[in-house]
């Protein structure tokens, strides 16, 4: 009769017990989610045009690879400064064409259409923007000089 007393006064501490842990299992699952979500959906895509000033690599734990566009909108967007007509993009690392591509056209000067997915979020060890540069095309074209 003693083993019928300990196993009602264990009965709710049991029913508490399961329900905190399937509490913690949902929560886990909706957390990584939302977290998968965000890492992997692609939020926009889409093109700009102008010359890449710049490619580096950066960073110091995690090593990213960042670029800059200037879209060369002569003067459209009105009281900004030649800073707010560039574009600020990263690379993903196994993009490595892409890298080579960028580092040529940046050198030569030529007109691009670079192609892009623009993220959720940020992450440090992805890159810098949300913006990522997924392909180059090249339009051979080089900007004016005397």
């Amino acid at each position: 009769m003693n083993m019928a007393n300990t196993n009602q006064i264990n009965t709710p501490r049991r029913k508490k017990t399961h329900l905190f842990r399937n509490l913690l299992i949902i929560l886990f699952v909706v957390v990584a989610g939302i977290l998968v979500f965000l890492y992997f959906s692609i939020y926009d895509e889409g093109v700009r045009a102008g010359n890449v000033v710049r490619v580096s690599k950066k960073g110091i734990i995690f090593k990213t690879y960042e670029g800059q566009l200037n879209l060369q909108s002569f003067g459209a967007l009105k009281g900004t400064t030649p800073f707010a007509e560039t574009f600020d993009f990263s690379v993903e690392k196994n993009k490595q064409d892409v890298i080579r591509e960028l580092e040529a056209v940046a050198l030569s000067g030529e007109r691009v259409n670079l192609h892009y997915i623009k993220r959720y979020n940020v992450f440090p060890w992805r890159g810098d923007t949300k913006y990522f540069v997924i392909s180059v095309e090249r339009l051979g074209e080089r900007p004016f000089t005397e």
